[in-house]
């Protein structure tokens, strides 16, 4: 019995898989065109956003690192962009590097001290719009310590998602910060005090 559910569900995965290719567009729906933003408040699509890290190694090389599960929200309006609102929500416990001990380590109090201070926080004060790209002045906060940050970001494309039809935006952004500004002062100068962001942010319209 247990043999035959199985290669029944085998058949049943055979037998979807080329109807839900079908069913895929033949073309990305994002395009690098700003006529396609539409106003509105979007959240945050969590699994396609991510913001990496990068640090100094004793001099050696650089070293990455991973932030997921990001939620939040982007309210903006094509007219208006310097008028943009963006609260963005970075839950520690998601951090990967690709050393499970080191994982461990970095949640430990002289790193982040996740048990304490579970996520990272960021709210924009002030955008500056030039073309498809954009200066976001904004505070961070990490480890309940909040300090300014500048973003460079630019747009990077929009259209509606291929699975619901929701409009959809991304951007991708840059800064560089200090940990020690934020109680992170473990290991330097071993470990760079620098370090550099990437993000890379989906976000899709709320209904309504």
């Amino acid at each position: 019995m247990k043999k035959y559910v199985v290669a029944a569900s085998l058949l049943t995965a055979a037998i979807a898989l080329p109807v839900i290719a079908q069913n895929l567009p033949t073309e990305a729906p994002g395009k690098p065109d700003v006529s396609r933003v539409t106003a509105g408040t979007y959240d945050v699509d969590h699994w396609h956003t991510q913001v990496a890290f990068a640090v100094n190694h004793m001099g050696f090389n650089t070293y990455h690192g991973l932030f997921g599960e990001i939620t939040g929200t982007l309210t903006l309006d094509p007219k208006k962009p310097a008028a943009s609102k963006v609260s963005i929500d970075i839950p520690l416990s998601g951090l990967v590097t690709t050393a499970a001990a080191l994982n461990e380590h970095l949640a430990k109090p002289e790193f982040f001290d996740i048990a304490k201070f579970p996520s990272a926080h960021f709210e924009a004060t002030n955008i500056v719009v030039k073309g498809t790209h954009a200066t976001i002045n904004g505070n961070l906060t990490i480890k309940g310590i909040t300090k300014p940050v500048v973003l460079a970001a630019h747009f990077v494309g929009a259209g509606k998602g291929p699975m619901d039809g929701k409009d959809n935006v991304g951007f991708e952004a840059t800064t560089t910060v200090k940990r020690s500004d934020f109680g992170i002062s473990y290991g330097i100068p071993l470990v760079s005090d620098a370090v550099e962001l990437q993000i890379t942010a989906a976000f899709e319209k709320k209904a309504g």
